[in-house]
């Protein structure tokens, strides 16, 4: 999986993620990078093997998937019924109410298991987020429950460490 840099390889600060799936999505693998930018800071995501969409009959669905930064550098899987609790909760610096998170991003859509986004935020540094962890949930973020967006189970996890 590569992702091409372009005017990027500039930038002053840059940080990569590399993603480890949970027993709940076995074949999803991918990258995410961070650029510090005069603006803000410029993220590319890149996932394959995301589950197929499905809306189950208990209302829940899979898909499109909630992605975050979450507070603690740590991906173990544990015992794969709750995988990669060690994370902890969402990263919120500013103690904002869920929807507003430094570390919430936009969900991400399986285009037949793969997903590709460029996205921006101005909420945070590269330098403020390297040892966190970032999360690929099981279901989309409603944006609005409390604490976390009742974005279902952790299909992934990877650190984010500087480049």
């Amino acid at each position: 999986m590569h992702i091409h840099y372009g005017p990027y390889r500039q930038a002053a600060e840059a940080a990569k993620v590399t993603f480890y799936s949970s027993p709940l999505a076995p074949n999803l693998k991918g990258l995410m990078y961070f650029y510090q930018m005069p603006y803000g800071v410029e993220i590319y995501v890149q996932v394959e093997g995301l589950p197929d969409f499905e809306k189950k009959k208990d209302g829940t669905q899979v898909g499109p998937h909630g992605f975050h930064i979450h507070e603690n550098g740590v991906c173990e899987i544990g015992d794969g019924k709750d995988p990669f609790a060690s994370a902890r909760g969402h990263w919120n610096p500013d103690n904002q109410p869920h929807g507003n998170h430094a570390g919430d991003f936009p969900v991400l859509f399986s285009n037949q298991g793969r997903a590709r986004m460029i996205f921006f935020s101005d909420r945070f540094k590269v330098s403020d987020i390297i040892g966190k962890a970032v999360i690929i949930h099981q279901s989309p973020d409603d944006f609005r429950s409390q604490p976390s967006g009742n974005a279902g189970k952790r299909l992934a996890c990877g650190v984010i460490e500087k480049m």
